[in-house]
């Protein structure tokens, strides 16, 4: 899988113009909802396809920017890979565009761009002061030195330098991780008729396939994908970056909600109290109290719950990472450096936001000493460590980890020896999810070769390792192929790599013709006509000839004489035997011809033929069976 999938988000104030600079962008209106037309402001979240070519495809999410709706925005900004920060010309930099740089700050978002709105509407001799301004207010955010570009989504005015600029953006980033477990953290959930329940949302990591058994957290229900929509296209997988419509078996519209996650492994944790490491915003306008009542915003969950503090009882202004837990009224599902928001609930405003550094959190005491064992919790576990190095680089030396990891060898020695961990080439470790990883992704794509070229004996291992080694170190492939086929999960002979059940075959819409053509072949003996002439008498297409013939020629169900005549297998069989049983240990060509009783035409290329496969050898006028 090459492709790279991203999915970019428009942020800013109410009435800045995202929805319609997404529309001049994309061409496609994401005001869904007859309420939102008649006030003109979006309250769900907006969808759109960018722009996609072989390398690359970019979605759009159009994020609500009326305070009422904070909670769609938090759901779009966290499975976004670029932030667009929209600001109209004519207003400048806003309130609610303060509150999204928090929230953008806090989801962890590192890559945006300034997309200055509604430039028409200002002279031109004050767009150099408009500029001073709104980049004197982004300072300290992860806009302050992020490429601008002045639009005006009604003449269109810099519509392509803005699209332009997020693919050349996007293309030069790191795409999600498409190899880990699927998680979809569900935002819309809804029913079409004839089909059943379809569950929407970003792919937050992995990849789904068509006719795949996922599971609902935290409800704990199973599904199965019936079918995989992306921007109305149907599509055998989604991965990684992708918005998905994913429609599900077994489960109604009523049991699931938004906030609930489909994912493929049971290591995701179902948990109600996360210790977490906050940064509260700049401008409180209430002090944060012990024990207070909160809502946090995670994935796409809005779960209300208590924040508990081990070295304070309140909070008025804060500009250093808190340690805290939050304890929730409902479970979430969650893994440790997941991003959350945390909003009070009355009077609404965003308190601030951080990471997950421990799912499972437990009841501590007070103090001092709890919050030196939530440092070393923000640091890792050792086994934490050793993991975020391999799922970093893949595989690594046990010289290479040390220095990565800055633990003691005998702790590292002790952590590999875990089932988790995998030894190979002497000194090479790899994750065995790693291992079970690649080898379903060497199983589908082979399975995949073979549905489109069945006549093949498989896949080139070359090919097969061409786009994961931009991923991949090529020795740690090689393991992995190995390991595969001593397991009996794929089978190799030569180059090629194939599963062990396949057998190759012509396509089942040509096998009767094929089947034709070599009774024919048989029918006529020795005296045949050029090969082509068969294909032609069958009316088998001129592009599929060469790879039946290659196919044929394999299984020794035809053998080439020379470029144009070919006999049946069976005929060049029996007409070797019926040699072999004439003649003695040598034979000359006027013996084999009064044997055979071919003509001089066939006689050679059939003599040749004999010496290339190593039935004979030439010694002068004579041959010699070998």
């Amino acid at each position: 899988m090459n492709k790279r999938y991203f999915t970019i988000g428009m942020a800013g104030h109410i009435d800045h113009g995202k929805t319609t600079l997404t529309k001049a962008l994309t061409n496609v209106d994401t005001d869904r909802l007859k309420e939102e037309k008649a006030r003109q402001i979006s309250i769900e979240l907006g969808f759109a396809p960018l722009y996609e070519d072989d390398e690359i495809q970019i979605s759009v999410i159009d994020v609500p920017g009326h305070e009422r709706f904070i909670r769609q925005m938090i759901a779009g900004v966290a499975g976004i890979d670029l932030v667009v920060l929209v600001v109209a010309a004519d207003e400048g930099v806003m309130p609610q565009t303060r509150e999204h740089l928090e929230i953008l700050k806090f989801l962890g978002v590192k890559s945006g761009i300034v997309a200055i709105t509604k430039m028409d509407r200002v002279d031109e001799e004050f767009i150099e002061l408009v500029k001073e301004d709104i980049f004197t207010e982004l300072k300290g955010s992860v806009f302050e030195a992020s490429p601008y570009v002045l639009v005006d989504s009604i003449s269109l005015k810099g519509i392509e330098e803005l699209k332009t600029l997020i693919i050349d953006t996007l293309k030069a980033q790191e795409m999600r991780d498409v190899h880990g477990s699927f998680r979809l953290p569900i935002d819309q959930v809804f029913t079409v008729k004839g089909q059943g329940t379809v569950v929407r949302g970003t792919v937050y990591e992995g990849h789904v396939k068509e006719g795949q058994s996922l599971k609902v957290l935290p409800k704990g229900l199973n599904v199965r994908t019936r079918q995989i929509q992306v921007h109305h296209h149907n599509e055998s997988e989604a991965f990684a970056g992708q918005r998905a419509a994913i429609n599900l078996t077994g489960v109604s519209k009523e049991e699931l909600e938004r906030g609930d996650v489909l994912v493929s492994s049971e290591h995701f944790i179902v948990t109600k109290t996360i210790d977490v490491a906050i940064h509260v915003v700049s401008d409180l306008d209430y002090i944060v109290k012990q024990r207070m009542p909160i809502k946090c915003h995670i994935g796409t969950a809005e779960v209300m719950g208590k924040i508990v503090f081990f070295d304070r009882n309140e909070i008025e202004s804060e500009n250093d990472e808190i340690l805290c837990q939050l304890r929730l009224d409902e479970e979430i599902v969650t893994k440790r450096g997941d991003r959350f928001i945390v909003r009070r609930p009355s009077p609404q405003e965003t308190i601030g936001g951080g990471w997950v550094i421990e799912p499972r959190g437990e009841k501590y005491k007070f103090g001092y000493r709890t919050i030196e064992e939530l440092e070393k919790k923000k640091v890792g576990t050792p086994t934490e460590r050793v993991t975020a190095a391999l799922v970093e680089e893949k595989s690594l030396s046990l010289s290479e980890l040390l220095t990565i990891t800055a633990l003691d060898e005998h702790i590292i020695v002790e952590e590999l020896s875990k089932e988790d961990f995998i030894q190979f080439n002497k000194n090479q470790y790899t994750l065995r999810s790693l291992l079970e990883t690649l080898q379903e992704e060497f199983t589908d794509k082979i399975s995949f070769f073979h549905t489109q070229n069945p006549m093949k004996l498989g896949m080139n291992k070359a090919e097969l390792f061409h786009h994961l080694e931009k991923d991949f170190p090529k020795n740690l492939l090689e393991f992995v192929l190995q390991t595969s086929i001593d397991e009996g999960l794929l089978k190799r002979k030569d180059q090629f790599i194939a599963i062990p059940a396949f057998i190759p075959h012509v396509p089942d819409n040509w096998q009767k013709r094929t089947d034709n053509m070599l009774a024919k072949l048989r029918a006529d003996g020795h005296d045949v006509q050029h090969l082509v002439d068969y294909f032609k008498a069958e009316g088998i297409p001129e592009h599929l000839r060469n790879d039946i013939k290659h196919f044929l020629e394999g299984q020794e169900f035809i053998i080439a004489l020379d470029e144009q005549f070919y006999w049946n297998g069976d005929v060049f069989k029996q007409a070797v035997d019926q040699l072999r049983a004439g003649t003695d240990s040598e034979f000359e060509i006027k013996q084999a011809k009064e044997i055979l009783g071919l003509s001089r035409k066939l006689m050679i290329p059939f003599l040749e033929k004999l010496d290339k496969v190593g039935f004979t050898k030439r010694v002068e006028n004579k041959r010699i069976w070998l």
